[in-house]
């Protein structure tokens, strides 16, 4: 494109100026009273004078109602050294006898054999299948506890128990419940230990 022969550039054509709804021109408000400045309302300015009169009279009175701290010559550190220290009163006499009544009493307390020092055993299973018993038996074993299958004859049949004990008291059989309800094993049954 060859610039010189191009001409003189086209002059564009003044913009008219475009008003919004309140009649006003985009650009900046003057104030018409011609001093620049608005006055601010004499409310605000009682207001804002009150509330720094209120503060300052509550100033004054948080600082006239302490007491003033009056320095003796028989408090300062020298003072203490100087004078001679005061012996303690002597230690009241005991108004309570109570306390020596209990000093020489006893209690005697009659404690009955706890049913949880003896030993339990827990039953997790009966089945008619002995191999229905043997994989609760083999899924014990994956927890970490030892089971045995006792076979037993009733007026209903012939069954297949998993047996875990026996256990020196009811809390260890509890714990191990407890463990074996966290992996899935659920219905074990605590009893008393018998030998048959």
């Amino acid at each position: 494109m060859d610039y010189a022969k191009k001409g003189a550039p086209k002059k564009r054509k003044p913009a008219t100026k475009s008003r919004n709804a309140g009649g006003r021109s985009g650009g900046a408000v003057r104030n018409r009273k011609g001093n620049g400045s608005p006055k601010p309302p004499i409310k605000q300015v009682l207001i804002t004078l009150l509330v720094v009169l209120a503060f300052g009279v509550g100033l004054w009175m948080l600082k006239s109602g302490e007491p003033e701290v009056v320095v003796s010559s028989q408090d300062s550190p020298n003072a203490s050294s100087e004078r001679e220290l005061e012996p303690l009163p002597e230690k009241p006499e005991e108004r309570w006898q109570y306390i020596r009544e209990l000093e020489n009493s006893t209690v005697e307390v009659d404690v009955p054999e706890r049913q949880e020092s003896r030993p339990r055993l827990m039953q997790c299973g009966s089945f008619r299948n002995f191999n229905d018993a043997d994989t609760l038996r083999a899924n014990i074993a994956m927890q970490g506890f030892e089971s045995q299958v006792r076979e037993s004859h009733g007026s209903n049949g012939r069954w297949f128990r998993v047996i875990l004990g026996p256990f020196e008291n009811l809390r260890a059989a509890q714990r191990v419940n407890n463990q074996l309800q966290r992996a899935g094993i659920y219905g074990c049954q605590i009893w008393l230990w018998n030998l048959d």
